[in-house]
């Protein structure tokens, strides 16, 4: 099986609001898929819907290659782990003691607890009240919970928010083990492109309940290439003559500057002897790489936290 979620349109409307629009998601079985987007762009309405607590609109959703309908929704559900928003503990309660709870509610040995809490390096602090955790604890304690069972896939929703940098990297660890150590498929959501570019081998990047972009992290790489800015004594009059030669130059419409989409030593040499022979000063020429920052900014129109 190729993807383990595919969704087909998949929308979701409030009124005349639409959260979701026509989402048609592809998710590889064994990938990190990264679900990247600003805050109230859809991600976790998107993230609900697949697990049945949200009903679509329209569209369709196919998870391990079935349609999720209320008849299979259970069956799928147990093969499914999630961790959506702020985890929900019993504060009276020990960790392990919430985790026996789910056990209980899912029909799963507890025997599971042991290696669950050791995963998420929680065994010291498995008898301590939860209403004592810190939110780093609170959140590793929901993702044990989301763990029992040992679920084909994880639907994680903002792990790491609220966390110090030291268990935000704790998380990043955490999750990045987890298909390699349990063949398990993890979406992940956030609003922090540099967590989701730490992470993911796969990404999607939706604004406005719209997907702007899916592909490879690799792909969406690609999209930061490496290019030089030409600064020049005429740079309307260098645009123009470097155009002429075939050269793959363009100039901003807003700042006149302009840019040589290309690093390759023929190209760079050639636009300078081109230059000088038309007694056009070359000023500066400068390498400059367009980030994920600026990939992300141009596509969703908001600036990305980090």
């Amino acid at each position: 099986m190729e993807n383990i979620i595919t969704t087909d349109s998949l929308t979701k409307r409030y009124g005349k609001k639409y959260v979701v629009k026509n989402l048609d998601l592809c998710v590889p079985t064994g990938s990190i898929y990264g679900f990247l987007g600003p805050n109230g762009a859809g991600k976790s309405t998107t993230m609900k819907m697949l697990l049945g607590l949200a009903k679509p609109t329209g569209g369709e959703i196919r998870i391990f290659g079935v349609p999720v309908e209320e008849k299979n929704r259970l069956k799928i559900l147990k093969a499914t782990g999630s961790l959506i928003e702020s985890p929900a503990h019993y504060g009276h309660l020990s960790g392990r003691e919430n985790l026996q709870i789910i056990c209980t509610l899912k029909g799963i040995p507890e025997s599971e607890i042991d290696s669950v809490l050791k995963t998420v390096r929680m065994e010291n602090q498995q008898d301590k009240k939860v209403k004592n955790y810190s939110l780093g604890m609170k959140q590793r304690l929901g993702l044990a919970a989301a763990l029992l069972g040992r679920p084909r896939l994880l639907l994680l929703d903002e792990p790491t928010n609220g966390l110090d940098p030291a268990g935000i990297q704790e998380m990043r660890e955490l999750i990045c083990s987890l298909p390699e150590r349990f063949g398990m498929t993890v979406l992940v959501s956030s609003h922090l492109l540099s967590e989701i570019d730490q992470m993911a081998t796969h990404v999607g990047i939706i604004n406005q309940g719209e997907l702007l972009f899916q592909d490879s992290l690799a792909s969406l790489h690609q999209h930061s290439r490496v290019r030089m800015r030409i600064r020049t004594t005429d740079d309307g009059r260098a645009y123009r003559l470097l155009s002429r030669a075939a050269l793959p130059v363009r100039q901003d419409t807003q700042t006149g500057e302009v840019m040589l989409d290309s690093t390759e030593d023929d190209k760079v040499l050639r636009s300078g002897r081109l230059l000088a022979e038309h007694d056009i000063g070359l000023l500066r020429l400068e390498e400059c790489q367009v980030s994920l920052e600026d990939i992300f900014l141009k596509l969703t129109g908001k600036k990305v936290s980090l």
